[in-house]
């Protein structure tokens, strides 16, 4: 349900709602507008009726029923684009806007597989335009003796090639007991298409007080991810960036079929930011370009792309990953589609 507040409710009207709604047993997740104030009450459905009730307390307009079953990243709790602020690195920075009007583009290998390799990929990204350097640290993979990547020590090297190049950090994290360690690196967590439903893992990048891109599962439908999503918020962190990287069909020549309409789709269903993977979305380097072109086309607020120094080397993801030579064309693509559209890179 949402509780919404008379334009000019007092501070202490609001209180008292908020008061009355946990002695209900449910979460409270206001959105202070600048004429009103919108609450979220989440928890046991069942108990709804006894919301209504609200309606007769003072600073209170109307309740009203969130029919959809994800209620705080869908647009019934808030209408208006969600944009995520990464806070400058350096003083006098400007800070990093993701959503509403902006493109940020986030690039760099599948795994850290050495300082040289990691470095090198970051100033090469970071010369032709991307804003956020993505490296895996600890790499789920399919099979057990494939690379799992450098744990810690990779993350050491990412934070160092983030103070050499400005770029902000993106990196995978795996499990509970990794969320602190990866936190004290990275500028935004990620949580990948094979955890998207590891609901003890999204419970608890919940309660960090770091972005979280969530990428959609490999066999998971719009609404799955958008639940997943709520998972995260429902535990106080709003600043969720949804990623579509392909899905399982029955067409072999791609390694995933990127769905290009999850972008619109999503953008209807929810405010938060959504960007596009075409690497995993296709698993085919020369397809990756025109995928990306698509996607800025389709409205997404970013992309996260796989790029090497030498793809014919990597520990991993080498046949979608993009020779720095490529990027630089995807980034040219980018800037005019983006400039296009009257947004900003």
């Amino acid at each position: 349900m949402i509780v919404v507040m008379k334009p000019g409710a007092s501070p202490a009207q609001i209180e008292h709602v908020f008061d009355k709604v946990k002695e209900m047993g449910y979460q409270v997740h206001p959105i202070y507008g600048e004429q009103r104030t919108v609450v979220a009450c989440v928890g046991d459905e069942r108990g709804k009726s006894r919301l209504q009730a609200l309606e007769m307390i003072d600073g209170v307009e109307s309740v009203v029923p969130i029919l959809k079953p994800y209620k705080l990243a869908g647009t019934d709790w808030k209408r208006e684009p969600t944009t995520i602020t990464l806070k400058e690195l350096k003083p006098g920075d400007p800070p990093l806007v993701i959503g509403a009007g902006s493109f940020v583009v986030m690039a760099g290998p599948c795994s850290v597989e050495g300082e040289e390799q990691i470095l090198r990929s970051a100033e090469q990204v970071k010369q032709a335009g991307a804003r956020i350097l993505r490296g895996g640290a600890y790499k789920p993979r399919s099979s057990p003796y494939s690379f799992q990547g450098l744990e810690e020590e990779g993350l050491k090297l990412l934070a160092r090639a983030r103070e050499r190049t400005g770029l902000y950090v993106i990196t995978e994290v795996v499990t509970p007991s990794d969320i602190d360690l990866v936190a004290a690196y990275a500028d935004i967590l990620q949580i990948g298409a094979r955890n998207m439903q590891n609901f003890a893992l999204l419970k608890e990048v919940g309660k960090v007080h770091k972005p979280i891109l969530l990428k959609r599962g490999m066999a998971s439908t719009l609404k799955d991810l958008l639940l997943s999503a709520e998972y995260i918020m429902s535990q106080g962190n709003y600043d969720v960036i949804l990623c579509e990287r392909g899905i399982r069909t029955f067409e072999d020549y791609t390694r995933n079929t990127c769905d290009i309409s999850a972008v619109p789709a999503l953008h209807e269903l929810s405010h938060l930011p959504v960007i596009v993977d075409p690497s995993h979305g296709t698993g085919v380097r020369s397809l990756v370009i025109p995928i990306a072109k698509a996607a800025v086309a389709a409205g997404a607020d970013g992309l996260i792309v796989e790029v090497h120094p030498k793809p014919e080397e990597a520990f991993s993801d080498g046949a979608q990953s993009l020779e720095p030579g490529q990027f630089i064309e995807l980034m040219a693509w980018v800037r005019k589609l983006v400039q296009l559209e009257g947004r900003s890179l």
